[in-house]
């Protein structure tokens, strides 16, 4: 198995992280307006911000990503980690990637004092569920959503 880094992307790796990102929401079967994608890179830049994204690069490919938020909760002191984004391009899929952008999140949420890493994926991800059952516990709870 070939070496590959994980690293935060700076505002130079956007023309790697897009194509991958619209795969994503592909994945999905979702589209987003250009400005809201415009946006969420900004975020992750933005100091001010409490949102993440980090890479795996192989050389100078960008093989996948984890974009993951900070928050408050009630039910502890310390602020949570919400991993909303995890990708691996289909190439590379099966090298360990997605379990090492999870533990760099992880690792990231440790230094910040986050008390828990959360996620979603849908009930018929298998291929993500089986990555997640083997690195988490599963929590039980069902999502619902409300639009406003």
């Amino acid at each position: 198995m070939s070496q590959f880094q994980v690293r935060l992307l700076t505002p130079a790796d956007r023309p790697d992280w897009e194509p991958l990102w619209l795969a994503y929401l592909g994945f999905y079967k979702t589209a987003l307006a250009p400005e809201v994608t415009d946006s969420t890179w900004d975020r992750f830049h933005d100091p001010a911000e409490p949102m993440w994204a980090l890479g795996a690069f192989e050389g100078e490919s960008l093989l996948g990503f984890s974009h993951y938020i900070f928050h408050r909760s009630c039910w502890t002191l310390a602020p949570s980690c919400y991993l909303q984004d995890l990708f691996t391009v289909h190439e590379a899929r099966g090298r360990g990637i997605g379990g090492r952008l999870i533990a760099a999140v992880r690792e990231a949420a440790r230094e910040a004092g986050s008390a828990r890493v959360h996620w979603l994926t849908q009930e018929d991800n298998a291929t993500a569920r089986a990555l997640y059952d083997q690195v988490a516990i599963r929590s039980g709870f069902i999502q619902y959503q409300l639009p406003v």
